[in-house]
């Protein structure tokens, strides 16, 4: 496992994302009747904030190198990436101790996660394969192909959804894994790439943005980012003092309404709280 990140462990380097608050105004030209007041020229509203509140900090495996996260009859399930060290694990959240663990070929580099019925799926970044395991035993029941690369995973109930580093979601059937549909992520027009872990959340689809600290709410239908969130200040200094890297893994128990946050390397899990800010 390596000492500190590098890009030879992960993507390539991309523009960093800018937070959305702070995009330049769009000015717009207004025709009206002679002897109309003309109107001021439009500008675009930006997306609700939402203020992060920490409820309950869970330990977490600094040997995970989270790429994908799920909660589900009271456990949870999390993809590990990096060549050789990706697997799928079945997680206790108050102790943070593996249960259950299947390793990865070390030809592919695990990504995203999540559950269909009584199956796990789960990406890859570059090799253009994903598995499907079985929930109770880990056993790899098939593969399935994709085009291009394989970064978050989540579903609504009806079908999957898929990112791949740009700005584009990707719409899968659950059980042919066909290409449906897809939609442009945008921010008031403008599209937002570095989309990665996904999930599903009372209607909305949450994302991590690589390489950020941030979390985008968007709306499945047209893309639009409708809240957006900057989560810093999570780890202290003596958390840091092994080797970290980005937030990602963002995790929903429906039944409890919680939600669960972590990073590549973190030893901490966070039971989390939104709250829009005023």
């Amino acid at each position: 496992m390596p000492t500190a990140y590098s890009p030879s462990h992960r993507r390539p380097s991309r523009r960093r994302f800018v937070p959305v608050v702070c995009f330049a105004l769009i000015c717009a030209t207004f025709a009206a009747p002679a002897g109309a007041q003309l109107l001021m020229p439009a500008k675009p509203v930006p997306p609700p904030i939402y203020d992060v509140h920490v409820v309950k900090v869970h330990p977490h495996d600094r040997e995970a190198f989270t790429q994908g996260l799920i909660f589900r009859d009271g456990h949870l399930y999390e993809s590990t990436g990096l060549n050789g060290r990706s697997s799928v694990r079945k997680v206790d959240l108050e102790t943070g101790r593996v249960l259950q663990q299947h390793n990865v070929d070390p030809a592919h580099f695990a990504e995203g996660l999540t559950d269909w019925k009584t199956n796990l799926v789960q990406l890859t970044w570059r090799t253009q394969t994903g598995f499907v395991y079985g929930l109770d035993d880990f056993e790899q029941k098939r593969t399935f192909r994709y085009d291009g690369e394989g970064w978050g995973l989540t579903h609504d109930g009806k079908r999957l959804i898929m990112s791949d580093g740009t700005s584009v979601l990707r719409f899968l059937d659950p059980e042919t894994f066909q290409e449906t549909g897809r939609v442009d992520v945008n921010v008031n027009g403008r599209p937002l790439n570095g989309l990665n872990e996904l999930e599903y959340v009372k209607g909305r689809i949450l994302a991590n943005v690589w390489p950020t600290d941030h979390i985008v709410m968007i709306d499945p239908a047209t893309g639009a980012v409708t809240g957006q969130m900057e989560v810093i200040g999570l780890l202290t200094e003596a958390d840091r003092k092994q080797p970290v890297d980005v937030l990602n893994g963002i995790a929903y128990d429906a039944k409890g309404d919680r939600l669960f946050i972590t990073g590549k390397w973190w030893p901490k899990l966070f039971e989390i709280r939104l709250e829009p800010r005023p």
